[in-house]
């Protein structure tokens, strides 16, 4: 791994949109990041093919090979715990992290959202931005706390609603800024990290 930058693991379930935009940026030589792994809990995720392609280390953790959450994450932790993680960004991933496995990443785990929060929490953002006749939404990107979807906002993008968007149409054009946002916030976030030390804890 390149000295001066921070390593990041991205956790996905799907296409992973928000994962390769992320990969993208790190391809950059004077990007503050890099992407140590890439993990996801669904075998047939679109995006562990695409990071593949792009030299990437990927995993599988299947949820429903688990009893429990705490056995998934503990599966989870022990698999981050071989690769040099400093920042864990979720990109599309839909497993709700326990509180126990957040405590041990404080301030290191980050999430986008398609909305501004703190409006539109939680799922189906835009067909709710459509229905309230809302004027403008856009992404958040945030620090991920046991409380869903109210984590401190690092960076938010507003997006303008048209008079004849669509739930689809609306969600990307969101998406576009989502690709946008993501990037920065995790620039911002590895230069005010500086050179960190890498985390390799596992769940006792």
């Amino acid at each position: 791994m390149a000295v001066g930058k921070i390593n990041i693991a991205i956790l996905i379930s799907g296409r992973g949109s928000n994962m390769e935009a992320l990969i993208r940026a790190c391809a950059a030589p004077d990007f503050p990041a890099q992407v140590a792994v890439v993990i996801s809990n669904r075998p047939d995720a679109a995006g562990l093919d695409k990071a593949a392609a792009a030299g990437i280390a990927t995993e599988i953790i299947d949820h429903k090979k688990f009893d429990d959450k705490a056995a998934f994450e503990e599966a989870l932790q022990k698999t981050l715990a071989r690769y040099p993680v400093d920042l864990i960004c979720l990109a599309g991933f839909m497993r709700l992290l326990s509180a126990r496995f957040i405590e041990f990443w404080p301030e290191r785990i980050v999430n986008i959202h398609p909305s501004l929060l703190p409006d539109y929490k939680g799922l189906h953002t835009h067909e709710r931005v459509l229905v309230d006749q809302r004027t403008q939404t856009g992404c958040t990107v945030h620090y991920v706390i046991p409380a869903m979807d109210e984590g401190p906002a690092i960076l938010q993008k507003a997006v303008a609603v048209l008079p004849d968007d669509t739930a689809d149409v609306l969600a990307a054009r969101v998406l576009e800024q989502e690709h946008i946002a993501y990037p920065e916030a995790v620039q911002m976030i590895a230069e005010k990290m500086g050179v960190p030390v890498c985390r390799h804890i596992e769940i006792s």
